[in-house]
C-alpha cells in the first residue's frame, strides 16, 4: 500500500497543484538514476516494483504513426488514489506518481518533457552506462524544476495536448481517407487496364469481321459466276441446238 506524507491524505488537502506530482525518476532498464521527491512514504519502493512488472521488451521503441518504430510505450498503473505513469523509450524508463485527480495530460506532458530533457543531456552519453542513482546529484534537482514547470503551466500543457490529440486524430482520418483513395486509385487502374484489354479485342474482332465480310463476298461472286457460266452455257447449248449451228439466219433464207 502507498504511504503518503504523515496524517494520510488529508493533512495535505489545500496544497492544490502543489501536491499533483509526489514522485518521479529516470531509469535505465530497471536500474533508477535519477530520482526526486520532497514526500515522505514508500512511493519509490512501489514505483521500483512497477517497474519490474513492465512488459518485457516494453523499453523498446514502439510503433510511431509514419510507421518506423520510434514512439515510447505508456503504462499507467492505479494504486491508493494515485497513479504510477510510465514512458519507455530507447532502453530508459521514465515514472512519475501523481495524485490520481491529476489530469492524464499533465502528467504525459510532464514525462514527455522529462524525457526529451534527458535525452538531450545524456542521450549516448554517460547515462548508458551510470550505475544506480549515480545522476541523482545532478539532475535530481533538473526533474523538480519540470515538475514546477508543469504545475505552473498545466492548464496551458493540457489544452495543447488536447489540441494535439485532435490534430493527430484528424491526421489519422486523412491519412486513412488517402490509403482508400490510393487503393481506389488501384482498382480503376485495373479497370482501364481491362478496358484497354477490351479495346484491343473489339479491334482485333472488328478486323476478323471485316475479313469474314470480304471472305464471304469473294464466296458469294464465285458462286454467281458458276451459276452465270451454267445459264450461259445452258442459252449456248439451246442456241445450237435450235440453229443447229451458231448462224441461224441461213435457215430463214
Amino acid at each position: 500500500m502507498v504511504s503518503p506524507t504523515p496524517g494520510g491524505k488529508d493533512a495535505r488537502e489545500g496544497g492544490g497543484k502543489a501536491e499533483w506530482m509526489i514522485y518521479a525518476f529516470v531509469a535505465r532498464g530497471t536500474a533508477v538514476l535519477a530520482e526526486y521527491t520532497e514526500f515522505p512514504g514508500n512511493f519509490p519502493a512501489i514505483a521500483a516494483q512497477c517497474l519490474q512488472r513492465l512488459p518485457a521488451g516494453s523499453s523498446s521503441a514502439g510503433t510511431g504513426p509514419d510507421g518506423r518504430g520510434d514512439a515510447p510505450a505508456r503504462f499507467s498503473y492505479a494504486c491508493d488514489r494515485h497513479t504510477f505513469n510510465f514512458l519507455l523509450y530507447r532502453g530508459y524508463a521514465y515514472c512519475v506518481v501523481a495524485e490520481e485527480s491529476v489530469p492524464k495530460n499533465v502528467s504525459v506532458a510532464f514525462l514527455e518533457r522529462l524525457k526529451d530533457d534527458f535525452m538531450k543531456r545524456y542521450g549516448g552519453g554517460k547515462a548508458d552506462t551510470a550505475l544506480a542513482k549515480c545522476l541523482n546529484k545532478e539532475y535530481g534537482q533538473v526533474i523538480k524544476q519540470h515538475i514546477q514547470y508543469v504545475l505552473d503551466h498545466s492548464e496551458e500543457l493540457d489544452k495543447m495536448l488536447k489540441v494535439q490529440a485532435q490534430v493527430s486524430e484528424v491526421k489519422n482520418i486523412m491519412l486513412d481517407s488517402i490509403e482508400k483513395t490510393l487503393g481506389r486509385g488501384e482498382k480503376l487502374s485495373e479497370l482501364q487496364d481491362k478496358t484497354s484489354e477490351l479495346h484491343i479485342q473489339a479491334q482485333q474482332f472488328k478486323k476478323q469481321g471485316v475479313k469474314i465480310r470480304r471472305k464471304t463476298w469473294l464466296q458469294n461472286m464465285k458462286i454467281k459466276l458458276v451459276i452465270l457460266g451454267i445459264l450461259l452455257l445452258l442459252v449456248i447449248i439451246v442456241w445450237v441446238s435450235i440453229c443447229q449451228g451458231f448462224d441461224c439466219t441461213k435457215h430463214e433464207t
